[in-house]
């Protein structure tokens, strides 16, 4: 695409090539809106705020009675409905913030100079340069460049000479061509751009902006230095590492360790004579002596019981007084019944059976209780 070239006096000088990718596209009419109200939205603080009826001033008080008044129910003096009460669902302290992609922010601002263009409101100057900061040379630059309302004039470096002169004129804004963006191109009708800065807006927003520049592959990461094991080669040139890097190549190079003595043999085992005694710790010292201590014997049991009499020598245990009664009535009845002589029983005859005697067991009876009691008592 060619844009003219005017002058300061409105002479048409010459034409340009622009980059098509900028200039020429067809704009987003649905990007550039979205763009629009995201840079509106982040532009605002979000402080506003209003009381709710717990927030202002007055009493809690119910103004009159519920009921048997034949006036409408009121409450509080702080209610909405109420001159001087709170706010029902006013504003309140937040964030407006919107996020927008890059991408899209750089589509918006190519698809608002692109209509620019088709609309006919793009005027490119060669340049612009004043003696001392004027106000009516701003008027007259713009005047012959066929502007008539508001215009945005960028410049493609800050120039405070253009700012001063174009400060005083409604409607009329300057900025540097880093600082475009899509609310200030959509808000002025015309927008004029010196030649330097058409150049300046192709490089931040043009293809060669979106392209990577072509970068040599880099070369692949050298290992780490080889170990004792794989001594390098003498023709090999040596590489600078980082201090972290030497103390590793280092440790490397230096002969493996021998593997950790095992602890002290115990007495089972007893040392070589011309292996080197090894210091140990307090309490690896006390843990090898104590193993190498004999085994104590088993630990005796406990008396034997009843079942098993004890020994002439053992000294007999004294009992209470009430178990050593008792063992004597025992043996004093076993020992009168073992006296007399057996007892014949004889069962009553029954009316059709024959007489049956029964003879009494050699063995004598055991002793009841209550006869046992009574003996006790006499004893």
């Amino acid at each position: 695409m060619r844009l003219p070239v005017h002058n300061a006096q409105g002479k048409r000088l010459r034409q340009i090539t622009v980059d098509d990718s900028v200039f020429g596209i067809t704009p987003n009419m649905a990007v550039l809106h979205q763009a629009f109200v995201a840079q509106r939205a982040n532009q605002r603080r979000g402080t506003a705020s209003t009381k709710t009826r717990s927030e202002v001033q007055g009493s809690t008080r119910k103004i009159r009675s519920q009921k048997y008044t034949g006036r409408a129910r009121q409450g509080s003096s702080r209610s909405p409905v109420r001159v001087g009460g709170g706010v029902a669902f006013g504003p309140r302290p937040r964030s407006y913030r919107q996020k927008l992609l890059k991408k899209m922010r750089r589509l918006a601002i190519r698809s608002a100079l692109s209509g620019k263009v088709v609309d006919g409101q793009l005027h490119v100057v060669d340049k612009l340069s004043f003696a001392q900061p004027r106000t009516k040379e701003m008027v007259r630059v713009l005047h012959n460049v066929g502007i008539q309302r508001s215009a945005l004039v960028v410049t493609g470096e800050p120039d405070r000479s253009v700012l001063i002169s174009a400060r005083n004129l409604q409607k009329t804004k300057v900025l540097p061509a880093a600082y475009l963006n899509v609310v200030d191109l959509l808000i002025h009708r015309d927008l004029v751009l010196t030649e330097e800065a058409v150049r300046r807006v192709e490089g931040l927003w043009g293809a060669a902006a979106r392209e990577p520049a072509a970068v040599e592959e880099p070369k692949p990461r050298r290992r780490r230095a080889r170990t004792a094991q794989e001594p390098p080669a003498e023709t090999e040139v040596a590489v600078e590492e980082k201090p972290r890097r030497r103390r590793a190549a280092a440790v490397a190079s230096v002969e493996e360790p021998k593997p950790r003595r095992r602890r002290a043999r115990t007495a089972q085992e007893p040392p070589a004579e011309t292996e080197v005694a090894v210091e140990e710790k307090p309490r690896r010292r006390r843990a090898a002596a104590a193993a190498s201590v004999e085994e104590p014997k088993p630990r005796r049991r406990r008396a034997r019981t009843v079942q098993e009499p004890p020994a002439e020598t053992e000294v007999a245990v004294e009992e209470k007084p009430r178990r050593r009664r008792a063992a004597a009535a025992v043996s004093a009845e076993a020992k009168e019944a073992a006296e007399k002589p057996a007892r014949r029983t004889t069962r009553r005859p029954k009316a059709d059976a024959d007489e049956k005697t029964v003879e009494a067991p050699d063995e004598p009876r055991p002793p009841r209780r209550r006869a046992r009691a009574k003996k006790e008592e006499e004893a």
